[in-house]
């Protein structure tokens, strides 16, 4: 079983150099003061329980740790591991151990005076002192992380590598990726070195010549990326947030291994219960094929597997654990243009069209929600704009009513602009209905590629005005009207407050936006070489959903042929593939058992050792052939490959493997690397290094990342479009940003996304705009759909809340309530001394 973070105590290892029990101790000697069998489960139960109490604590003593001592730390101990493993023989294992070990220190060294610069530097990218936090920073603290994760792994090999418990191919998996992880971001740091050089003072994101960047681009796609979706798969995160990162991980790899077969709904459920099995316990195929997906499948590819939420069973059940509200109806707007006063003359009045970009105008549909039923909300001319939104529609009205609600929410959702409605993001809504005690309007604005920009802005910007104008219809008399979203709904948030500014119509009280994306131009920043780990936002995603919203994307071929089919043709063609996945998986898993239960043991397998030598160091010592006892999940993709076309059926294990992992017809997605592959992976590193320019032009002589065997994918890197203010709200001009209302940010430390918000936040303090920034650490992109998962979570969606009501609340309240005490700040974990992340 692959895991994301140590699965030993810290709290029981024995710090190195401790006393080892006699070698010539023998069993009896080791009974003769052993308390009684029912004290001993006493114990185990109580350690247990200390366990899990005393394991987290562990883990923040070594992330306390300042970067110097943590480093030499690592180096001593990977000193001591080298030297114990260099002594046991000439077996391969000891020899990999005792290799990987010579790698960490060598990564170890060359990374930590690297972090020490731009530790040095990192403060002048900050909003201010109280708000330490930009992309070098969140670098650096992921390597730290990753430093951390070694050290304590170091530590556990150190005090148990003579126990007979000793797993050795597991914990020599996961030392290998985590090496492989560290040398990939020693990579990123001497990046983000570069940008230090080629950015002007104080801006995080590139802005020089576009050759430039198309450049550094095309050499930073080229990075191997795999180990980060396989064992190492959300280190860097919060431990609680780590299983629903493997869960989302395996989902995806086998929805993305029958996407191409044109399957769809019920069908590639059905297909993908049956093969996650192998993606569940082989992380190094689930990361192999994790990068191949993210490279080279379409965004309509994303598009599918983000609005899986939206089936109707999956957001029932979501919606049966949220809060109960007395109102949750989506309404079709009429596109009919209407009049609205302006700001500056209220007897001036100024047309609000409906949206035509692209195909022409048509509804715009918004989902209302209200924790209780209050005036306007069951009237006539509100229940005539009542789309049917299936059983979750009926309602039991309430006789009682409560009255109008002084304020009013308007909510954007995120989805990358191409996927995702107010159904996904229902949930959070629920409570924040609740706890703000205000109607909420959720916008379901159109998706791109279908409807590129500036339709989602046009149908925004509609139904906002839309809102404000009839409040009393939605139980709100618009006293404070608060625009929240977050990822892509934070930016439509800020392009909306921007286009009322220019029609000269009420623009928001504030606005609260959760980790937006300010800046949709491909260029680099800090942060965003954070992508190249980043499990939610991979950088080729991002590139896919911006270019898809730029109108670089084509409509998706296949929607021709479900059209074709129609609501009946695709209901009875996906129950015919559910049967046929249903009776294809259960043969599959038959014919598994049956080979399983008929394998032969291995004939080659050692005699047991004498017990003053442990069957660790046994099996450290053994030589290992091409039938030796390595697991196979401790193989390459390319060994596999091998080894399943020249083997024979007598060895029924790998003749399986091969069959399962193997392609089984042409339209398949080949996700094993061949002989060709590799042969193409060692000409490209070979030309690397022998090349003065390129990758190597940023790095130290000697050092050689990691590089990807796939091909590099075409990003696009200059679009006049995406240059558009009310695309990328951060290249606004001043004159434009001046008209925003107060601003509150709340971004993730660890965000691709994160120097978006700095740099924003940073323009709107120059020009002596009111705007805040939050910063949480150790959570994810998108972090409010998760809201429910977890402690941390829940924390940083109370901060948004809490951000929303300070918008709400009149002036002379908030201005009074901040005087007497200001927001509380969010209780999480306390970042290392020498990068403090949270805000």
């Amino acid at each position: 079983m692959d895991s994301d973070q140590p699965t030993e105590s810290l709290g029981g290892t024995k710090p190195l150099g401790g006393t080892e029990p006699p070698e010539g101790t023998g069993p009896s000697e080791a009974t003769k003061a052993q308390p009684p069998k029912k004290v001993i489960l006493g114990l185990k139960n109580r350690s247990h329980r200390l366990w899990r109490k005393v394991k987290p604590k562990a883990w923040l003593v070594i992330r306390s740790m300042d970067l110097r001592t943590m480093t030499q730390s690592l180096v001593t101990l990977a000193e001591d591991n080298m030297a114990f493993f260099s002594s046991q023989g000439p077996g391969e294992t000891a020899r990999r151990l005792s290799g990987v070990f010579s790698g960490i220190r060598e990564q170890a060294l060359g990374l930590e005076p690297a972090l020490a610069s731009l530790l040095g530097v990192a403060h002048n990218f900050d909003l201010d002192p109280e708000t330490p936090a930009n992309g070098y920073r969140s670098l650096v603290h992921t390597a730290r992380c990753c430093l951390a994760h070694l050290l304590h792994k170091a530590r556990y090999v150190a005090s148990n590598r003579r126990s007979i418990f000793f797993r050795t191919s597991h914990n020599l998996a996961e030392l290998e990726a985590y090496l492989v992880a560290l040398t990939q971001l020693r990579a990123l740091v001497y990046y983000a070195q570069h940008l230090l050089t080629t950015n002007r003072p104080g801006h995080l994101f590139f802005e020089g010549d576009d050759t430039v960047i198309a450049e550094f681009l095309r050499e930073y796609v080229t990075l191997h990326k795999g180990c980060f979706y396989g064992r190492c798969l959300g280190f860097q995160f919060t431990p609680a947030i780590r299983p629903f990162l493997q869960t989302i991980s395996i989902g995806l790899v086998s929805f993305g291994e029958h996407y191409k077969r044109k399957e769809t709904g019920i069908s590639v459920t059905a297909s993908s219960l049956f093969t996650s099995g192998r993606f569940a316990i082989d992380p190094e195929l689930r990361g192999a094929e994790f990068e191949r997906i993210i490279q080279n499948l379409d965004v309509h590819f994303w598009k599918a597997f983000w609005n899986i939420t939206e089936i109707e069973v999956l957001s029932s059940l979501a919606n049966m654990a949220s809060v109960n509200v007395k109102v949750s109806r989506l309404l079709s707007l009429p596109p009919e243009a209407f009049e609205m006063p302006m700001t500056s003359d209220p007897k001036l009045m100024v047309t609000i069209s409906p949206p035509l970009a692209h195909t022409g105008p048509g509804p715009v549909y918004v989902r209302l929600i209200s924790y209780d039923l209050r005036e306007g909300q069951d009237s006539e001319a509100l229940s005539s704009l009542i789309k049917s939104d299936g059983p979750r529609s009926l309602e039991l009205r309430p006789r009682q009513q409560a009255p109008r609600s002084p304020a009013l929410v308007i909510h954007i959702h995120g989805g990358g602009f191409v996927a995702q409605t107010s159904k996904s993001h229902e949930p959070y809504l629920k409570s924040w209905a609740q706890e703000l005690g205000a109607p909420i309007v959720s916008i379901d604005y159109s998706l791109a590629p279908e409807a590129p920009f500036p339709r989602a802005l046009e149908e925004c910007f509609f139904a906002y005005c839309w809102a404000v104008k009839h409040c009393a219809l939605l139980g709100s008399t618009g006293e404070r009207i608060c625009l929240a979203g977050d990822s892509a709904g934070g930016n439509l948030c800020f392009t909306v407050s921007l286009r009322a500014a220019a029609y000269g119509v009420r623009v928001p009280d504030g606005i609260m936006a959760a980790y937006p994306a300010t800046m949709l131009q491909s260029t680099a920043s800090p942060s965003r070489l954070l992508s190249l780990i980043d499990p939610l936002l991979p950088l080729s995603v991002l590139s896919k959903c911006v270019s898809a919203y730029a109108g670089g994307e084509t409509d998706d071929q296949s929607n021709s042929e479900e059209k074709a089919l129609g609501m009946m043709g695709l209901v009875r063609r996906d129950t015919a593939l559910l049967f046929r996945d249903l009776r294809l998986g259960a043969s599959s898993w038959l014919n598994s058992f049956l080979e399983l239960s008929g394998q032969k043991p291995h004939k080659n397998v050692p005699k047991t050792e004498s017990m003053r030598r442990s069957v660790s160091e046994a099996a450290l010592a053994q030589p290992e052939g091409p039938l030796g006892t390595d697991s196979l999940k401790n193989l390459n993709l390319h060994d596999l490959s091998l080894r399943g076309s020249s083997e024979s059926s007598d060895n029924p294990e790998l003749s399986m493997s091969a069959e399962a992992l193997g392609p089984s017809k042409p339209s398949d997605i080949n996700f094993l690397l061949g002989p060709e592959d590799s042969r193409q992976e060692m000409n490209e590193m070979s030309s690397l290094k022998d090349s003065p320019q390129g990758m190597n032009a940023a790095f130290p002589k000697g050092f050689y990342p990691k590089i990807s065997n796939l091909a590099s994918m075409q990003i696009p890197i200059y679009s006049p479009i995406v240059k558009n203010p009310f695309m990328s709200p951060l290249l606004a001009p001043d004159s434009m940003l001046q008209t925003l209302p107060p601003v509150h940010i709340v971004a993730c430390a660890l965000d691709p996304m994160l120097d978006d918000s700095v740099m924003f936040a940073r323009r709107l303090r120059g020009l002596d705009r009111p705007v805040t920034l939050r910063v949480v650490e150790d959570l994810p992109h998108g972090f409010l759909s998760l809201a429910s998962l977890c402690r941390e979570t829940r924390q940083a969606a109370a901060l948004c809340v809490e951000r929303i009501r300070a918008v709400l609340a009149p002036p002379g309240a908030a201005a009074s309530r901040h005087a007497r005490s200001p927001l509380p700040r969010s209780p999480e974990r306390p970042a290392p001394a020498p990068a403090p992340l949270l805000v």
